[in-house]
């Protein structure tokens, strides 16, 4: 409603000047079809290969491969978007697709499900170390992006679906408002699948859907501005009513924790686990450390540190969203040397908080997918910490922040890739930074 009402304000000239402008900045290869020979991966699920001078990015490749793309996308001078419609001659990690919404023109939400799960990995691992080469000038960095259990399909506990105009559930296409009507999705637990996808959601623009560790389904109705209108819970039994949402329950690190709802968890279900083991195993907390966990949600990092720092240490926990602090209250209250925190993680936040804290010896911290930035980088940096560890669901700002570290003295000493999203090209690092 909100696209409709701004293409309704805008001017024919203003939309024209617009349109004439994509028009010169592409070449008009939309629609057009050729071969060519797929090179490396690159990130962001596509492969490069070059036509007529041309960079092209090509899903549903594979290094090596010749095929016949078609041009989906042609906005730039040096590079347009394509699928692979037809496969000449397949790499050996190909394999048959296991989503019938998988493929060019489909579903948009799985990048590498015409892949073989070893392989996946292995292309991931070498977007992570292209991507700290290119970005942070750091060559031949030793990366295994590491299989969690449970195979490639049916981990997703946690989801965002779109709803299209009829009420009708499924994910967008790639780079498109479009919406595939499912009837099912493979990676997604089956009776969060089916909570929304068997269901009609007339007016509603997304729904949000979760599954927690006692089997309870949490539905959250999104208008088409993104805002929660409703939420329900359905318990584990199906002859139960549906009761308005409260805390979802979470199992990890040897513990229970709670969660908001839908609100943010590892959406594998063996991610929370290895992560955690992976920031405990990099931060080498001694007792009396004092931790700062940023970015810490409901407290998982954090709530794990603190019994190795003990009653003599402190940690504090940094997390702006006020549901979040309720969970990382709730979950750290039987340890009164860990303290919630509500704020920003930025420059200034970060600032007052570091001059009241004083000099951790241990930060750890999990942004969001545009990464922390070079401002709170460099704020970090500065405080001389003994061990920062860095969880990072995007490699591209991982890349980022670690040159920012780098120039303020930092150097990277370890970084491990947990294959927390399979059949997609999203990857989980954990990575040491250490004083240089």
């Amino acid at each position: 409603m909100a696209e409709d009402r701004a293409a309704s304000h805008r001017s024919p000239a203003r939309s024209g000047a617009l349109q004439r402008s994509r028009e010169v900045k592409g070449l008009g290869w939309v629609g057009s079809e050729f071969e060519v020979t797929v090179g490396p991966v690159a990130h962001g699920g596509h492969c490069v290969a070059r036509h007529e001078g041309r960079v092209v990015f090509v899903r549903h490749s594979l290094p090596g491969e010749r095929v016949v793309v078609r041009v989906t996308e042609d906005r730039h001078p040096g590079f347009c978007r394509a699928d692979a419609v037809q496969v000449l001659e397949a790499s050996a990690e190909r394999m048959e697709r296991p989503c019938p919404y998988s493929g060019p023109g489909k579903c948009g939400g799985c990048d590498w499900q015409h892949v073989v799960p070893a392989e996946q990995r292995r292309l991931k691992a070498a977007v992570v170390r292209e991507q700290l080469a290119r970005v942070a000038g750091l060559d031949d960095v030793p990366v295994t992006v590491e299989e969690l259990p449970g195979g490639p399909l049916r981990w997703r506990s946690r989801a965002r679906f779109a709803v299209d105009r009829t009420g009708a559930a499924g994910l967008r296409k790639h780079r498109s408002h479009d919406v595939v009507v499912l009837d099912d999705c493979p990676i997604t637990v089956e009776p969060a699948a089916a909570a929304v996808l068997r269901r009609r959601w007339p007016g509603a623009g997304a729904v949000d859907v979760s599954i927690d560790s006692t089997g309870a389904v949490t539905t959250t109705r999104l208008d088409r501005r993104g805002r929660p209108t409703s939420s329900r819970v359905v318990r584990p039994g199906g002859d139960l009513p549906e009761e308005p949402v409260g805390r979802a329950a979470r199992r990890a690190a040897g513990r229970d924790w709670e969660v908001e709802g839908t609100g943010f968890w590892q959406v594998h279900p063996a991610a929370a686990d290895a992560l955690v083991a992976a920031v405990a195993g990099f931060a080498e907390a001694r007792p009396g450390d004092t931790v700062l966990d940023l970015y810490a949600g409901a407290g998982l990092f954090g709530g794990a540190l603190a019994p190795t720092v003990g009653p003599e240490g402190r940690v504090v926990c940094v997390e702006a969203d006020p549901a979040a602090c309720a969970a990382a209250d709730a979950n750290l209250a039987a340890l009164p040397h860990a303290e919630v925190w509500q704020g920003d993680v930025d420059a200034g936040g970060l600032a007052e908080l570091l001059g009241e804290l004083g000099t951790p010896d241990v930060v750890v911290l999990d942004p969001p997918r545009a990464g922390a930035g070079r401002a709170v980088s460099e704020l970090l940096a500065g405080t001389g910490a003994r061990a920062v560890v860095y969880v990072a669901c995007d490699p591209a700002a991982l890349a980022r922040d670690v040159a920012a570290f780098g120039a303020a003295g930092y150097r990277l000493a370890a970084v491990r890739g947990f294959d927390a999203f399979p059949m997609t090209a999203h990857v989980e690092c954990v990575a040491l930074l250490v004083p240089a």
